[in-house]
């Protein structure tokens, strides 16, 4: 008996995209990208830490015809600087996208938005040198007795020189 020979796996084409679904925190603002990003990366800059009010932020990149806005437009509300125009949401102040004039095809979203993987995992980090001294670095931790669900850092027990060495 011949075997009929193996069909090779469907690759996926822009014929069949997939998409990854994103929104602000009260939801008036839906978007979505096709998979895979162009990349994702930690930002630790001044820039992002004085917009979000947070240590640093993780973004995914997607090129601008690869990206949809769903829902919610009139809800877009934009701050422009040199150069740089950040959009929030006006309902629920949350961070949406971040465009750049020097890169005119490309929209960063913040990771956090989207439920489902985008095709990149950051991996990448930005504005190190930028990155406040009170940031959390990976230190150990431990629960917090008596508040469930927060930890606490483990202060590392300093070892004392043996008695009569010095």
């Amino acid at each position: 008996m011949s075997k009929a020979p193996d069909k090779p796996p469907k690759k996926r084409t822009l014929s069949t995209p997939q998409w990854a679904h994103g929104q602000c925190r009260c939801g008036a603002v839906r978007f979505e990208i096709m998979v895979p990003a162009i990349w994702a990366f930690h930002d630790h800059s001044e820039a992002t830490r004085t917009t979000t009010g947070a240590a640093s932020m993780a973004w995914v990149g997607s090129w601008k015809k690869r990206f949809r806005l769903v829902e919610g437009e009139d809800e877009v509300t934009r701050y422009e600087e040199p150069g740089v125009a950040r959009s929030f949401c006006r309902r629920c102040g949350t961070p949406l996208f971040y465009e750049r004039e020097r890169s005119r095809h490309v929209i960063n979203i913040p990771r956090a938005l989207f439920k489902t993987r985008v095709g990149r995992e950051p991996r990448y980090h930005a504005g190190l040198k930028q990155m406040p001294d009170w940031a959390y670095l990976g230190e150990p931790l431990a629960p917090l007795k008596g508040y469930p669900g927060i930890m606490i850092e483990r202060k590392r027990k300093k070892r004392q020189a043996p008695e009569g060495l010095f």
